[in-house]
């Protein structure tokens, strides 16, 4: 899989489960501390928002609070689709991935960013599915290619504070498992106390 379809892959993914929200699940508890399951979902509408913004050549300073607050409004999700199809047209656009974005840390490749972008989708996808109590399982493709990619850059993203400790696994455990205790998930998370 190329990138273009590795992220439209996840990207996919995350709207099926947004699919799958009942209406009295939006103010749940996801896996993400301080994040509802509204909030989550807001949080990857502003991502969306900002991938057409950023690859378009904006940068952080232009485009300012414009993506603050909620994004969902009465209708979220709609709202996500609308988003995640104009993030993927961005992303697809003949040439996107041989600009550079202006990230906060500056100037970065964009087709850097779009790996990043995927592995959000793809981690939050199962934040999500976690919080709605749907089926967790990630494609084992799209795992394989997120954990190569990410095992360089956890400690860097740890630093950032972007992501919390790694979480410690009992043995035997799957890729997947091990993808999501680096990003400080913790695979077998429940909203429903023990």
């Amino acid at each position: 899989m190329d990138l273009v379809d590795v992220y439209r892959h996840s990207l996919t993914d995350f709207i099926d489960r947004v699919h799958q929200v009942r209406p009295e699940q939006w103010p749940e508890s996801s896996p993400c501390p301080g994040w509802d399951v509204r909030a989550l979902v807001n949080h990857l509408v502003g991502q969306d928002r900002w991938t057409v913004e950023l690859l378009a050549g904006a940068t952080i300073a232009e485009v300012g609070d414009r993506f603050d607050g909620d994004l969902l409004g009465t209708d979220p999700v709609g709202i996500v689709t609308e988003a995640a199809k104009q993030a993927q047209a961005a992303v697809t656009a003949p040439g996107a991935l041989d600009r550079s974005v202006h990230l906060s840390y500056g100037p970065t490749p964009a087709d850097e960013y779009v790996r990043q972008l995927f592995a959000d989708h793809l981690i939050h996808a199962w934040d999500l599915a976690a919080a709605i109590g749907v089926d967790r399982h990630l494609d084992s493709e799209l795992v394989r290619i997120c954990s190569d990619w990410f095992s360089g850059r956890a400690e860097m993203y740890r630093r950032a504070g972007v992501i919390g400790p790694p979480v410690a696994l009992p043995e035997p455990v799957g890729q997947q498992d091990v993808l999501l205790a680096a990003f400080g998930r913790d695979p077998a998370w429940s909203s429903i106390p023990i």
